[in-house]
């Protein structure tokens, strides 16, 4: 199989969807691989490590997508993108496609089969190929949020560790998965009071495990997570629904509520955000403010440590990636419940119910379209 590496195109967006020792892994297993000029520059990954490692490399995105028969990449494919794309090519890459009724029209219209990194499940009902994201974008929302609570920055110039005499900031992180915990994890770190809400007491009592009393445990009620966040100084947004659009757990009533200057990061902005007043930003510009409150909704928060997010994603990617090539797409979806679980469009048809039932969109299982 020849497999394709376009160069991202999203603002400020940095990652590449193979790295040159995953190309290497790749040609040693029989495939070929293309990718576009420039497409690691940005981190260090020159056109000639690609070369080295068994890569050819194209002039420009256009021949990528003409030539390739699966084309991997690292965000959601951009309109222009879309167009390119054909019918039977693979797509794997992330697609985040509740709320984003436009892409899911375009791949829809490409005829191509898409399979989404963020729907893939494991054995253990965890997300493979969305937990090191996950990982950088948790471990990243608490150094964001910190920067915003300056008052350079707009935010209540509160240190969130404090210092002797003074208390530290008041984190209120929603949502105790794979991003909260890492928020957690380097919130506690620098020494802030923290507070992760979540509606799972398993859960709950395994970070209780995890922590003891360096954070406190809350199930998440509407009135806890009102008490809570009317009471932070920086609240981090790290709930999911795999597939689904986020809910919005805090309302605009609430954001205006909130203590001036305080900050808001939204991790689940990819999914639609988890706040009424969330919109995404990007690197170039990625704050605004909506009452006073500070709002960092980013939707490619990894993106801005790049090499790092590039290496761990393709840590996770790879075994499918070469699932995909050796086997064709339908024999490893077929083969494997879990790979399965990513495919979002098949050939003009929705796949995912819960993209379906985001945008009232008819559909049919992944099983029924691939036995067909």
């Amino acid at each position: 199989m020849l497999i394709g590496v376009p160069k991202e195109i999203k603002n400020h967006e940095y990652r590449v969807g193979l790295t040159p020792g995953s190309v290497r892994e790749l040609t040693h297993h029989g495939h070929g691989v293309l990718v576009e000029t420039g497409a690691g520059a940005a981190i260090g990954l020159d056109d000639d490590l690609y070369r080295a490692s068994g890569a050819a490399v194209a002039p420009h995105a256009a021949a990528v997508f003409a030539e390739a028969d699966m084309i991997v990449k690292v965000k959601e494919p951009q309109p222009t993108e879309c167009r390119l794309l054909r019918p039977g090519q693979v797509l794997f890459t992330y697609l985040h496609l509740a709320p984003d009724p436009e892409q899911t029209a375009l791949l829809l219209d490409s005829g191509a089969v898409a399979i989404a990194y963020e729907t893939v499940t494991d054995a253990r009902g965890g997300l493979p190929l969305l937990a090191p994201m996950s990982e950088v974008a948790g471990r990243m929302a608490v150094q964001a949020g910190a920067h915003c609570l300056e008052k350079a920055q707009g935010g209540r110039g509160v240190l969130l560790g404090g210092v002797p005499g003074v208390p530290a900031a008041r984190v209120a992180i929603l949502g105790g998965g794979v991003v909260g915990t890492n928020a957690a994890r380097m919130a506690v770190g620098l020494g802030a009071r923290v507070t992760v809400l979540d509606r799972s007491l398993p859960r709950l009592k395994e970070l209780d495990q995890m922590f003891g009393p360096a954070i406190q445990t809350i199930a998440a009620t509407v009135d806890a997570v009102e008490e809570h966040v009317l009471s932070a100084d920086l609240v981090i947004g790290a709930v999911l629904l795999p597939g689904a659009a986020a809910p919005k757990l805090v309302t605009r009533a609430q954001v205006a509520r909130m203590a001036r200057g305080a900050v808001v990061v939204d991790v689940a902005i990819d999914q639609g955000g988890c706040f009424e007043t969330s919109r995404p930003t990007t690197h170039a510009a990625p704050t605004y403010v909506v009452d006073g409150v500070v709002h960092y909704c980013v939707a490619n928060m990894p993106g801005a440590v790049a090499r790092t997010s590039t290496f761990a994603l393709n840590n996770a990617t790879l075994p499918f990636i070469l699932a995909l090539a050796g086997r064709g797409y339908r024999a490893a979806l077929l083969d494997d419940p879990h790979l399965r679980r990513g495919l979002n469009v098949h050939q003009g048809i929705l796949t995912c119910e819960a993209v379906a039932a985001a945008q009232s969109l008819p559909f049919q299982t992944a099983e029924s379209v691939l036995e067909s």
